[in-house]
């Protein structure tokens, strides 16, 4: 039975070789030289690997080499083997064509041609016409990019229906002019110009100047555009001459320059003749599916699938573990990315803050938001819920007409929902049933619905509350522990009411204007008469209350000590830092409220305390 399988392969193999040019199966080999084209050996081995699924073998595939075969693939013939000079196929691998250009026209039938793919687009309708003489790209093409604009533009709401030259439905005619639907008397015919070529786009970047506007020309390698040459803190307009495209107005742009470019980009189109149906259309950040380049492609392993390789009798999951992934690594070995300087960072706050016109703050309050109180505003909760509803002032959408019909055209509302680190998710399924419809219903498509968690807030949320930004641990209205230590350390003394004193530490490089910014919240969050507060400097602060109130060790630096035999569970202080030796391994307890440096020197600790017990062992 094996002699007669072996047969059967070897004989499928020797058809297939003669064919192709290629030995396909078990062993894989080709009769042109190593400096020929790849492109025969990329194909032998997509149907070498096919043929091994095919057949379900688990054997592995072998590629052999003109002139350096092994013993085994040449024990496999009965005669020598004998080399033809040349090729007998031409290439499996289709050569890259020009890339496919999209071009607005009228929509008139006179502008159908037989040799093109046109793509009529009315909304919920894309009807797609595919000339007689079109090329099978262009079709394949045309139909991918009417699918992108249902998938991007559309949800997946519109309709496409293809239209075959001479066999058009009634409604596409209708859609395109013709009267009472009826087709054209006569087949269209071809008009446009073989050699033509597309005028070459052009971007411009608009910015402040010295009192005036700048519009330089960007400069677009090789001419082909791609998402990197836009940047979210400016405006630019693409110069296609049957589209000028104005993109920017929304992330990072100022409002100056955004009121500025709707009337410049009308300018600019207005400067050379058009056709009429040429236009302006606005594109917001994360939209551009338009332009070139554009869309990210995911390489695809199409050659086997999941129940191709299960027929062999594989282990999926161990095969998956063994697989090659590549990772970029480079981050590690470059230098840190400096902070953002305080001068580029009060510029950004002012430049959010501006397009701001309202906001108005919630909190969670058992079951319902009620309004957060204005001197609250800027303090957080750690187990609270919050909600910021804001209004941005945002330029019109209508190039054509500057005065607004409706006044919530120029404003976009943005609803921001907290979420601290210790709140239950009852409180963001309490805002979707409750205030997000109501929302919804008053805002329509002008509502953006952000959902934070605490500590990964944005920056243009937290610009919002002008550098006070403070979160406390704990229930908002809850009765606190005197002793409770904030982002500023309170000390308080041993009475019943609330005096005490309040440290402000002031490190010797920090910046003057944090300093500065750390008293004042000090000043708020402490303002009372029983309260003394004091500034303490690096280097100077006193051995009685500050030192005790950080609970530090009265040596005044890191230790290590054993605790008593008898120990427990309960001796594992969420603030401390345990070793644990029995005799086999070593374990490093952190607790959840100890700091980064405890953490290190812990772990240097328990290193130095290995090698030592290693040595002692000896």
């Amino acid at each position: 039975m094996e002699n007669s399988m072996k047969e059967i392969v070897i004989l499928f193999l020797k058809h297939i070789w003669m064919k192709t040019n290629h030995l396909i199966g078990k062993y894989t080999f080709g009769l042109e030289k190593r400096h020929q084209l790849l492109d025969k050996r990329a194909c032998s081995a997509i149907h070498a690997v096919n043929l091994r699924n095919y057949l379900g073998a688990q054997c592995r595939t072998i590629r052999e080499e003109q002139g350096d075969e092994s013993e085994e693939f040449l024990g496999l013939f009965d005669t020598q083997i004998t080399y033809i000079e040349g090729g007998r196929t031409c290439s499996g691998v289709h050569p890259a064509g020009p890339s496919v250009h999209f071009e607005p026209v009228a929509v008139s039938a006179k502008s159908l041609d037989p040799c093109f793919v046109f793509i009529l687009d009315t909304g919920t309708k894309i009807y797609l016409w595919n000339g007689k003489s079109a090329k099978n790209t262009l079709k394949s093409k045309a139909r991918l990019m009417c699918e992108k604009i249902n998938k991007n533009e559309r949800k997946n709401k519109a309709e496409i229906f293809s239209e075959t030259m001479r066999s058009e439905s009634k409604d596409f005619w209708l859609a395109l002019g013709q009267p009472d639907g009826q087709p054209l008397e006569e087949p269209p015919k071809e008009h446009v110009d073989p050699n033509f070529s597309p005028v070459p786009p052009r971007l411009y970047r608009i910015q402040l100047g010295m009192g005036y506007l700048e519009l330089p020309q960007v400069e677009v390698p090789h001419g082909k555009l791609v998402n990197t040459l836009l940047n979210s803190k400016n405006v630019y307009i693409l110069d296609c001459y049957l589209d000028v495209f104005l993109f920017g107005l929304v992330k990072k742009s100022t409002r100056l320059v955004n009121a500025a470019a709707v009337k410049l980009s009308e300018e600019l189109f207005n400067m050379i003749g058009r056709p009429e149906y040429a236009l302006i259309t606005r594109v917001r950040e994360g939209t551009e599916s338009q332009f070139i380049g554009w869309d990210e492609v995911i390489a695809v392993d199409f050659t086997r699938t999941a129940e191709s390789v299960q027929k062999t009798g594989a282990d999926l999951t161990k095969w998956a573990k063994q697989q090659e992934t590549k990772a970029d690594l480079t981050a590690l070995f470059t230098p840190r990315q400096p902070p953002m300087p305080s001068s580029e960072a009060q510029q950004l706050m002012e430049e959010w803050n501006e397009d701001l016109e309202a906001m108005e703050a919630l909190v969670l309050e058992g079951k319902k938001f009620v309004r957060l109180p204005e001197e609250e505003l800027g303090t957080f909760y750690s187990t609270d819920c919050y909600v910021f509803l804001c209004r941005y002032w945002m330029p019109q959408d209508d190039v054509d007409n500057l005065v607004p019909v409706d006044e919530m055209d120029d404003f976009q509302w943005v609803c921001y929902f907290w979420q601290g680190r210790d709140a239950s998710n009852m409180g963001w399924l309490t805002f979707t049933f409750t205030l997000q419809k109501k929302f919804k219903a008053l805002f329509q498509d002008k509502l953006e619905v952000v959902r934070t968690y605490q500590q990964q807030e944005n920056m243009k949320f937290m610009a919002h509350f002008k550098r006070k930004f403070i979160i406390k641990q704990g229930k908002r209205k809850e009765k606190r522990d005197k002793k409770e230590v904030d982002y500023i350390l309170n000390v308080p003394f041993e009475q019943e009411d609330d005096s005490g004193i309040v440290y402000v530490w002031v490190g010797s490089k920090s910046d003057p204007d944090e300093s500065r910014l750390i008293q004042e919240i000090a000043e708020d969050m402490f303002n009372s008469p029983w309260v003394t507060l004091q500034v303490l400097s690096e280097g100077e602060e006193p051995d009685n209350f500050f030192w005790l109130g950080l609970d530090v060790q009265a040596k005044g630096y890191f230790i290590v000590s054993e605790k008593c035999s008898d120990f427990c569970q309960d001796d594992l202080a969420d603030d401390d830092i345990m070793i644990l030796d029995n005799g086999e391994q070593i374990f490093l307890w952190l607790g959840a409220k100890c700091s980064e440096v405890e953490i290190k020197l812990a772990y240097k600790s328990a290193q130095v305390y290995i090698q030592h017990e290693s040595q002692a062992t000896r």
